[in-house]
């Protein structure tokens, strides 16, 4: 390894920090001061009258309450989900770990159209039974409808986490209980449940924190119903006039403030009431067979949340992208491919907006996997504490809401324009993407890193070779994969990205997502949910190769 102290490379290490600084700090301190700082002094007033408005206190209640709410209905379907494929003969059935996760890898968006395509008057179901809804069904168009939809989108990370851990309970402890005449009832709530109360206190923060930042399903299904949230109130006041700028941050702060406590939160959780269950004795999991009817039973509840969390969504956007009229719906002689044909040759926004958001996406990609890598290398470097505070900055955009991390960005290069002028160009949105999804590359690029022996490179330097080469013959093909995987992700999120170019786009620039906001709020809905279709292509189908691969990696 390189020395600790090679004062050589400090100046590779400063400036890293600088940019990251630049990049992600001084965007996040531009919210509180805009929130606080009035006329060049230190003025709390529009802190006060923006909580005080009874809209915004509303609001505030609307979000806590869907996050609460967002954690009951994902651990309901979670729960059972992951104790069926952990500790019972569906265990063998593999595939489904992958199938569970196209819900979590849809857009919220798309997934949020899909359904009120379907529910909505004279939608798809309405079409398909006329005699039962011809009026769609009124109750999803509230909180009940909101909750269900959002909890569809995370439940997959509920019942993944939970499913890992319960793996990992060792069979002995059952089999003592057993043993001791405790029924099935009695295991579970004795040891079973009390040893994975830490897991699933972590996951349900992480629901409730990423139910808080979701603005997708809130933008489309949400405004729909009238149901305010954090994420659409500051994109409100960031984006329609009339604008404040103040009100933005104000919010923004309220909702770092919240992410921030919560995930202080979880890390106490994580030290301090976790088990560790894994000992190098080693244990097999229990199996429990499942008689006839429970077993069908099983299969029928995985059926149908199959069923809602994808069947629907994904059944509303493709019907719908191959309606020629939609005045005739749902009938024979009634469908087409010219919406994906006019994708691709006549419609020029259509064309703008792919070829857009693929060159933001492979820019972005290249630039966050080329400074991923440098972080890493520079962390493993200097593991005193400068490394270490490189590495939590370049993963502070994972931790909080990507909408505060863009109003950041809007105001901090806003102020120094006339310094800078990237503001209002595909520049700033360069840097937005880069940002927002440096995260992933540091992590894949460190998980490669991880498995590297020190010894390969304490024998490069051995042998003469300088940095460079040690870097070169050893170190890159080692952390390839790990480098290609962080490129491939955050390829694929850019692709699908919103919240970023609703707010930060210049005039007239699209991008695929908001061309499918745009068509679907004008009408023309079969046009957007054709490029919807392969949005989802484009990022399910990479997303599910890419987790392939990594978990074939993993077990080699």
């Amino acid at each position: 390894m390189i020395r600790q102290h090679d004062g050589k490379h400090i100046p590779v290490l400063a400036s890293l920090e600088i940019l990251l600084l630049f990049l992600i700090v001084c965007p996040l301190i531009t919210i509180f001061i805009k929130a606080v700082i009035i006329n060049d002094r230190l003025d709390f007033s529009l802190v006060t009258a923006t909580l005080m408005e009874s809209d915004n206190i509303t609001m505030i209640v609307n979000s806590i309450v869907l996050g609460l709410w967002v954690v009951v209905i994902s651990t309901l379907i979670a729960i059972p989900l992951a104790y069926l494929f952990s500790r019972t003969t569906f265990a063998k059935y593999k595939f489904f770990d992958i199938i569970f996760l196209i819900p979590f890898m849809t857009p919220p968006y798309i997934a949020s159209m899909g359904w009120i395509l379907c529910m909505q008057k004279r939608g798809l179901l309405g079409q398909l039974c006329p005699t039962l809804f011809s009026d769609g069904i009124p109750a999803f168009f509230t909180l009940a409808g909101l909750v269900l939809v959002m909890s569809l989108h995370v439940f997959p990370f509920m019942m993944i986490l939970m499913k890992n851990a319960m793996l990992h309970v060792p069979a002995s402890l059952e089999e003592s209980a057993t043993i001791f005449g405790a029924g099935f009832i009695q295991r579970m709530r004795k040891i079973f449940f009390p040893l994975l109360t830490g897991n699933y206190v972590i996951g349900a923060l992480l629901v409730f924190v990423k139910t808080l930042s979701e603005y997708g399903t809130p933008y489309t299904l949400g405004r729909r119903i009238g149901y305010a949230a954090f994420t659409t109130d500051i994109h409100r006041y960031a984006a329609i006039a009339p604008i404040s700028f103040g009100k933005a941050a104000v919010l923004s702060s309220v909702l770092i403030t919240i992410c921030l406590l919560l995930w202080v939160l979880q890390n106490y959780i994580t030290t301090h009431r976790s088990y560790n269950l894994i000992n190098g004795k080693g244990s097999a999991a229990v199996i429990h067979p499942l008689p006839v009817l429970k077993k069908y039973c099983a299969w029928i509840y995985i059926v149908v949340i199959l069923f809602i969390a994808i069947g629907i969504p994904y059944f509303s956007v493709i019907t719908t992208s191959l309606i020629h009229l939609r005045g005739y719906g749902i009938a024979a002689g009634n469908f087409t491919f010219s919406h994906y044909y006019e994708l691709f040759t006549s419609n020029t926004y259509a064309i703008q907006a792919l070829t857009n958001s693929l060159f933001l996406a492979v820019t972005a990609a290249t630039i966050g996997a080329a400074a991923g890598t440098l972080i890493v290398l520079a962390v493993r470097r200097y593991r005193h504490h400068n490394g270490k505070v490189l590495e939590a900055v370049s993963l502070l955009p994972e931790m909080l809401p990507g909408i505060v991390l863009v109003i950041g960005i809007m105001l901090f290069w806003n102020d120094i324009y006339d310094i800078l002028p990237v503001y209002n160009t595909m520049g700033i949105m360069i840097i937005t993407y880069v940002v927002l999804f440096l995260p992933y590359s540091v992590q894949y690029v460190t998980s490669s890193f991880t498995q590297i022996n020190a010894s390969l490179l304490t024998a490069g330097q051995v042998f003469g070779g300088s940095h460079f080469y040690i870097f070169r013959k050893i170190t890159l093909p080692l952390i390839l994969k790990g480098v290609a995987a962080g490129w491939m992700m955050t390829f694929i999120i850019s692709i699908r990205e919103l919240v970023a170019p609703s707010l930060i786009a210049p005039p007239n620039v699209l991008v695929i997502s908001t061309f499918i906001m745009r068509e679907f709020e004008q009408g023309s809905v079969s046009l957007g949910m054709a490029l919807a279709a392969l949005c989802v292509a484009f990022t399910v189908i990479p997303l599910l190769v890419l987790n392939k691969y990594i978990d074939t990696q993993y077990k080699a």
